[in-house]
């Protein structure tokens, strides 16, 4: 779960930030809170996927608004 979180934190920085960004936070509390082996690669995953939320956050409200335009 570790691994999964930093997986899905990395892409969410760039592509369905709101998607991948709470499911990498997800994942890491899970496997920080199992007691994972692979501590570093939970915590990464846990700060990549705080990082898709930030970025979501601050790209809506600079755009006043959801971003994504589908007309």
């Amino acid at each position: 779960m570790a691994v999964a979180s930093f997986l899905l934190g990395l892409p969410g920085l760039l592509v369905l930030n709101f998607v991948l960004g709470p499911a990498a936070v997800v994942l890491a509390l899970v496997a920080l809170g199992r007691g994972t082996a692979r501590r570093g690669r939970a915590l990464l995953g846990l700060a990549l996927g705080v990082a898709d939320l930030a970025v979501m956050i601050a790209l809506t409200v600079a755009d006043h608004g959801v971003i994504w335009s589908f007309t």
